[in-house]
């Protein structure tokens, strides 16, 4: 089983402190925030897949914005910090913090859901071209 130690000699300071201590990294920073190649976004800390680029959009808030994850790869919380009523999101499979979903806000995707996730709390994985 894997513990918190280990995630810690595994990521930055950085990643750690918004894995797994809730933290959020400066909007319009992070490094996939603006990246639309196609591939797979999974967890930074276990390497659980989490999202497809195909489910990727531009919500001009400063992090990463998907309408949809895998089935079954992250698991929504009650988040009532800072004064909000929010849905947080996390790893499945680490519990890792990834980021918020919030819902109702118009826009045009084909969910009604726009999960707002930290670059930090992810990998990319390329999508491989076929032969």
């Amino acid at each position: 089983m894997t513990t918190p130690a280990d995630y810690k000699a595994k990521l930055t300071d950085e990643q750690y402190n918004i894995l797994f201590n809730k933290a959020t990294e400066v909007p319009f920073s992070g490094e996939y925030d603006q990246m639309f190649a196609e591939g797979e976004y999974a967890c930074a800390a276990c390497g659980t897949v989490l999202f497809d680029s195909d489910k990727k959009f531009d919500a001009y808030c400063g992090w990463p914005s998907f309408y949809d994850a895998k089935p079954g790869a992250v698991i929504f919380h009650e988040d009532t910090t800072l004064g909000m009523k929010r849905v947080e999101v996390t790893c499945a499979t680490c519990g890792g913090h990834l980021g918020h979903v919030f819902e109702g806000e118009g826009l045009d995707i084909p969910t009604d859901q726009r999960y707002c996730i930290n670059s930090l709390s992810l990998t990319f994985i390329p999508k491989v071209a076929e032969r």
